[in-house]
């Protein structure tokens, strides 16, 4: 049996940042002697916060700030890669408490951006999941006076189109579905924007991710390519979700996992090609374990 693992696969660069951040902090804390926390997971892989835990890393929640700021106000508090919305910056510095902001660069952008069109007053529409925390801090940037939408079917719901509208997406959520979407919205927006066509009704921003987008036709290939898929993510993981509907749709012998004791082994009978793969917040120190493990038990079993 060969067991392949997917190239592309593994952090993209927002979360390579975030982690670096998160160890050199980790590292300079050594020094200090200070507790560094970090508000919310850092990422939607249980393998790698366990990892950066055990360096030192304390996941805390918001709820938690006020009791860090009377104990422990020298700690460092650490905005991971999703952002914040504008109230946590706040009550970090009534607090006094340190931030140090980790938010991927381009979800920066798009905080910016939904900003810039809440403030020129127009109807604000994105596409993406209400309780997810990127989306939550774009809710905080435009006071929450935004549509949340998930799905084509949700975007049927929406009856009002009286005034300038702007359409954006959570950056991990489907690229394609998204100017799907768009192109629907288009036919009901009833306020013309000149944006250099005449056919132009909804001033659309496709603001997903391309490090997320860019990975499915080759992950498509890879899944094509191999008897098995195994796939490996948090099962929190928006995009892992996503590019694992992408595997299962030309490989049905695609499974998800977030651990090893999660293999069935079954699902190699017969296989002579296993490719592993993951999220881009899989890292691939456990991908490597996952082809280690299957390799292992592989070989003892035949």
């Amino acid at each position: 049996m060969k067991v392949t693992i997917d190239k592309k696969s593994g952090f993209c660069w927002g979360v390579v940042r975030t982690v670096d951040i998160a160890e050199q902090v980790l590292n300079d804390a050594k020094d200090s002697g200070k507790n560094t926390y970090i508000l919310g997971h850092i990422i939607h892989n249980p393998k790698e916060i366990s990892r950066l835990e055990d360096k030192g890393l304390k996941t805390i929640s918001h709820s938690d700030l006020e009791e860090i700021a009377k104990k422990d106000k020298d700690a460092n508090i650490i905005i991971r890669a999703h952002g914040e919305p504008p109230s946590t910056y706040q009550k970090s510095a009534e607090l006094g408490l340190k931030i140090i902001d980790a938010t991927c660069p381009l979800v920066t952008n798009l905080q910016n951006r939904v900003r810039k069109y809440y403030e020129l007053g127009y109807q604000i529409i994105i596409f993406g999941k209400r309780d997810h925390a990127e989306v939550i801090g774009l809710r905080g940037v435009c006071n929450d006076e935004c549509i949340i939408i998930k799905s084509f079917e949700e975007a049927k719901q929406i009856t009002q189109f009286d005034r300038k509208t702007v359409f954006m997406s959570q950056t991990t959520m489907d690229k394609q579905v998204f100017h799907q979407i768009k192109e629907y919205l288009n036919t009901k927006i009833n306020d013309m924007i000149d944006l250099g066509s005449l056919d132009d009704k909804l001033l659309g921003r496709d603001t997903t991710c391309r490090a997320v987008t860019k990975r499915k036709e080759p992950l498509v290939e890879f899944a094509k390519s191999n008897d098995v898929m195994i796939f490996v993510s948090g099962k929190t993981s928006s995009n892992g979700k996503s590019l694992y509907q992408s595997c299962l749709e030309v490989n049905p012998k695609s499974y998800f996992i977030e651990d090893c004791n999660e293999i069935d082994w079954s699902w190699f009978e017969n296989a002579e090609t296993v490719g592993i793969t993951g999220a881009t917040s899989t890292p691939h120190w456990y991908m490597e374990k996952v082809k280690e493990e299957i390799e292992r038990r592989y070989n003892n079993t035949n």
